[in-house]
């Protein structure tokens, strides 16, 4: 059986099996990693998979998982991000708007 290693950040080194480590391949490339559970810390640890690591991983045994990035992730992004007090703000206008409360109602039996 092949034994990958990799580095926990809190622990270090860790061996693992190709049935720990989860490897998701992005269909926007600089979007894949692969993940794993660290045994000691028990963290999740993720950490980026270029081409190689991928190529690597697969080698070793590791089943890959295709997914699609949202294409909202890609939409250029243009302002200040929405600080604290934002979000703030928005949860106290939705308290106060009642009609947006009723459509989270389940309608009334007849």
């Amino acid at each position: 059986m092949t034994t990958i290693k990799a580095t926990c950040p809190v622990c270090g080194e860790v061996n693992l099996t190709a049935d720990e480590v989860r490897l998701m391949v992005c269909s926007v490339d600089e979007h894949s990693y692969y993940a794993f559970d660290c045994g000691t810390c028990v963290d999740e640890v993720r950490k980026p998979a270029d081409h190689t690591i991928v190529s690597l991983l697969i080698s070793g045994g590791v089943t890959p998982i295709a997914w699609e990035i949202p294409a909202e992730v890609l939409e250029p992004k243009s302002g200040p991000a929405i600080s604290y007090d934002d979000v703030l703000d928005f949860a106290l206008r939705l308290r106060r708007t009642t009609h947006i409360a009723a459509f989270a109602r389940p309608p009334q039996a007849a």
